[in-house]
């Protein structure tokens, strides 16, 4: 951004939000102040229809921001499924509660780009729900291999590794015992994962949400094993499809975070100089909106 611009955004109070796969984080900031934070579900064109979205804005977002005492006068907004042929559909969704000229919408590994490379190269990398990733030059992605969901992609996100832990627990893969520990702390059966699964709306979040179970069971050898793997799919079939040997790779989301130590030694292991691990990009694009 330049200097005008900067003045122009500092002076403004801005909504910031980053939208993953099964929550929202919002921010209400003027300058580097933040006014109000909050979380939402997550606002998502893939998942969710039109109306449906602009209800979610109008019960829960516009409710929180009213009660700031402040006027909302730019929305960046960041989003999981938001692909060019979406972007209208969330800003719609967005317009119908917060009548202002500037709304912009972006994919949330936009989110990660500005918020941990900035204006610097680097690869940006979403591990939270799902997975992506993308090679940023400082100022546009050059290249992004495709998540392609949990079914066909993911690797190394909170589903894969959820879908990985209740295959290997009903195949009776895991050290004796935590197949029934599982099993009841979450209250399922065979029959109820199948439904969650390919029945239910939003099996990702569903298979995401055993994450939990992971880690308090990470010194179990089978268990360290469903993580490893994972991880080190995510980067053979996604981080080294990029120039990773020059840039520093960094990443946002809970599942990184959690899982810090065991990505750092799995990408040591490979070669790849991790940078930044952050749960969350909202401090970072607070800071980028004021560069």
């Amino acid at each position: 951004m330049n200097q005008e611009t900067d003045k122009a955004t500092c002076q403004k109070t801005i909504l910031i939000a980053d939208s993953g796969a099964t929550k929202a984080d919002w921010c209400v900031a003027r300058g580097r102040e933040v006014l109000h934070r909050f979380t939402t579900q997550s606002i998502h064109p893939v998942y969710q229809t039109a109306e449906e979205m602009q209800r979610e804005v109008r019960e829960k977002v516009l409710a929180h921001t009213t009660g700031t005492g402040t006027t909302i006068q730019a929305i960046y907004f960041y989003g999981a499924g938001c692909i060019p042929e979406n972007v209208s559909l969330v800003k719609e969704a967005l317009f119908a509660s917060f009548p202002i000229h500037t709304i912009q919408v972006q994919s949330d590994l936009i989110a990660v780009a500005h918020a941990l490379c900035g204006h610097e190269p680097g690869i940006a990398c979403i591990l939270g729900t799902g997975s992506n990733s993308c090679e940023w030059n400082g100022s546009k992605v050059t290249k992004q291999i495709p998540p392609l969901g949990f079914i066909l992609g993911d690797e190394g996100s909170g589903a894969a590794l959820g879908r990985q832990l209740v295959s290997d627990a009903l195949k009776e893969r895991l050290t004796k015992g935590l197949e029934e520990e599982l099993m009841e702390e979450y209250r399922l059966t065979p029959a109820l994962v199948i439904d969650k699964v390919y029945r239910q709306p939003f099996p990702s979040r569903f298979l995401s949400s055993l994450s939990p179970f992971l880690k308090k069971h990470i010194n179990d050898p089978t268990i360290y094993r469903i993580l490893h793997r994972g991880f080190s799919d995510f980067f053979e079939r996604n981080v080294m499809a990029y120039d990773y040997k020059k840039n520093r790779v960094h990443f946002v989301g809970s599942i990184g975070w959690h899982y810090a130590d065991v990505l750092r030694e799995v990408a040591a292991g490979k070669g790849i100089e991790v940078g930044t691990i952050a749960r969350s990009p909202i401090e970072g694009l607070i800071e980028y909106y004021n560069m």
